[in-house]
């Protein structure tokens, strides 16, 4: 049955009226998390996004820079169940999927329990990611694309919605293992976390070395999130937006027209382009628009491609640098 054109109007009016409603949502829950995380607007803006698609994020930063609290902050407003493992040289992938243990009942049966590790739950903060072993660092990578892990040879799904906020420090720092390219590119962003301005700063000193310190509030549930996450896939995309994002993909590889193109060792996948294409109707959901510009593409770019990006030896000596190359193919566009 075709709905007459009245039945169309109403469907349109209730979708805009949902529309609405979660994009209040979504701007609450980042005035929530800004209440407590001073000086990191973009940085904030850029996490929501990711959970938003439906993505993980990788934080890099030096410690001390609330990414941590960041983490905690916006599982409170979020509404999600929140674990959190400390990476360390000596963590196994046994301390973070869970594993099984020999039980003997009343009747003298023994069976094996599988006890859950903290990877179910659905806001996992990996802290600092770098320092532990690439074998640990690995069993991550099932979780995050698959949305299930394996034990034993059984399957144990994830709770839904489940997200994974990792921070990283810069790998000039002792005792820090690079993550392999293969994780790297199911991390929907990498975000650089900078040193606050000098306001932003003396805000913090004032709030949190007082007698009262603020806490975040929540300003939407795992049900409100994932309503989100549908609203979001919704969005209506543009030619315009769809091939900038075809071209500054594209671009971003080695053997590429242009003089950039010699200077990639290897470049981002098809996973880069779903990526933006979730990313930017994110944003503009966050900033209360319906349909995503070439803008937002360009203010995705950088935290999207640069992690699926490597120069080559030469490039490298000439003192490139994979943020300069992204700004270069971004200016072709804009």
């Amino acid at each position: 049955m075709v709905p007459s054109g009245e039945n169309l109007e109403k469907l349109e009016d209730m979708i805009v009226r949902a529309a609405e409603t979660t994009a209040s949502h979504v701007r609450a829950a980042r005035a929530a998390v800004g209440t407590v995380i001073f000086g990191q607007d973009r940085v904030v803006e850029h996490a929501i996004i990711t959970i938003l698609s439906g993505g993980h994020a990788l934080l890099v930063g030096v410690p001390g820079l609330a990414k941590t609290k960041l983490v905690d902050t916006m599982g409170t407003v979020l509404g999600l169940d929140a674990k959190r493992i400390q990476f360390t040289p000596d963590l196994m992938p046994s301390d973070i999927l869970g594993s099984e243990v020999l039980e003997e009942n009343a009747g003298g049966k023994r069976s094996f329990r599988f006890i859950p590790g903290p990877v179910f739950g659905q806001l996992l903060m990996a802290d600092e990611i770098n320092r532990a072993s690439p074998r640990t660092q690995s069993a991550l990578l099932q979780a995050m694309q698959e949305q299930h892990v394996t034990v034993a040879g059984v399957r144990h799904d994830l709770p839904k919605p489940f997200h994974v906020l990792a921070t990283q420090n810069p790998l000039e720092q002792e005792g820090t293992y690079p993550l392999p390219e293969a994780q790297l590119d199911r991390f929907l962003m990498e975000i650089d976390v900078d040193y606050p301005d000098i306001d932003a700063e003396r805000k913090i000193l004032f709030d949190t070395t007082g007698a009262e310190q603020g806490t975040a509030k929540p300003a939407m549930s795992a049900d409100d999130l994932m309503a989100a996450q549908r609203l979001v896939r919704r969005l209506p995309v543009g030619e315009s937006v769809v091939e900038a994002i075809l071209a500054l993909v594209r671009s971003a590889r080695p053997g590429a027209e242009g003089p950039d193109g010699k200077l990639i060792a290897w470049g981002p996948s098809p996973r880069a382009s779903q990526a933006l294409m979730l990313a930017v109707r994110a944003r503009a959901l966050l900033e209360g628009r319906y349909a995503p510009s070439v803008d937002d593409v360009l203010a995705l770019a950088e935290p999207i491609l640069k992690h699926r990006m490597a120069l080559t030896f030469a490039a490298r000596a000439d003192g490139e640098t994979v943020p300069g190359v992204i700004g270069r193919l971004k200016g072709r566009i804009g």
